[in-house]
């Protein structure tokens, strides 16, 4: 009565619930008090049958789950949600001493004539180091990368080939260093200048076997067990 179209009666859901079934097959909720007899009621199961049939017809579509009708809605699908667990950094036995380092890794070692190199820092600490790496030009600097590095792992910066080697004579790391979700000694901030020896990237055994990377690097420490490298700043005083 409160709806144009009509239907069948499939069930009776309690005393004052219908559930009306239209010529699609759906089954639509309905209190007794709004319908009304249009017709001679059939009483022969073919018409039953058939519904059934479209209702399994339905489900099999939809997966086999029964769903009666369809609710639009703006939440994902469990399966294409993202996967939000992450397990928490390993932390190892002397790591609590600051150490991070700067590392320049050619790509191919076997041509280095001509191979392009990979800048990284490397965090080897349990603390998250949040760093900031800049080079000098003209008097001032310039940002080349900033990022939070996990504990015990490196960072990829950038890469670069020999035609800019002289922008990277002069280095300034700044970091600061803390823990996540626990307690924790606090560490000074870290302000060093480095001078790269841009010379170095033309000889092999420049590029030493090391901890960090399958293949050999120039690795520069800029604080190594709490101890800051020592900065271009304390020459120049």
């Amino acid at each position: 009565m409160s709806e144009v179209g009509g239907g069948r009666v499939a069930a009776f859901q309690g005393k004052d619930i219908v559930l009306v079934e239209d010529e699609d097959g759906f089954q639509v909720p309905m209190r007794r008090s709004e319908v009304v007899v249009i017709g001679e009621e059939n009483y022969e199961t073919s018409h039953v049958v058939e519904a059934k049939k479209k209702q399994e017809g339905k489900k099999k579509e939809r997966g086999g789950v029964n769903v009666e009708r369809e609710v639009p809605t703006d939440d994902p699908e469990p399966a294409n949600l993202p996967v939000t667990f992450k397990a928490p950094p390993q932390e190892r036995k002397g790591g609590d001493l600051l150490s991070a380092y700067l590392a320049f890794v050619p790509i191919d070692i076997k041509e280095l004539s001509q191979t392009r190199f990979e800048t990284y820092f490397v965090n080897d600490s349990n603390y998250y180091l949040r760093f900031v790496y800049m080079t000098a030009e003209s008097g001032s600097w310039h940002l080349r990368a900033t990022a939070e590095v996990e504990p015990n792992t490196k960072e990829y910066i950038e890469e670069f080939g020999r035609e800019d080697l002289n922008d990277l004579e002069r280095i300034c790391i700044q970091m600061v260093a803390y823990k996540r979700d626990k307690w924790f000694l606090m560490k000074p901030t870290v302000n060093v200048q480095l001078r790269v020896d841009t010379v170095k990237f033309y000889k092999l055994h420049t590029f030493q076997e090391n901890d960090f990377f399958e293949q050999p690097a120039l690795i520069y420490p800029v604080i190594e067990n709490d101890k800051v490298a020592r900065s271009l700043m304390d020459f120049e005083r």
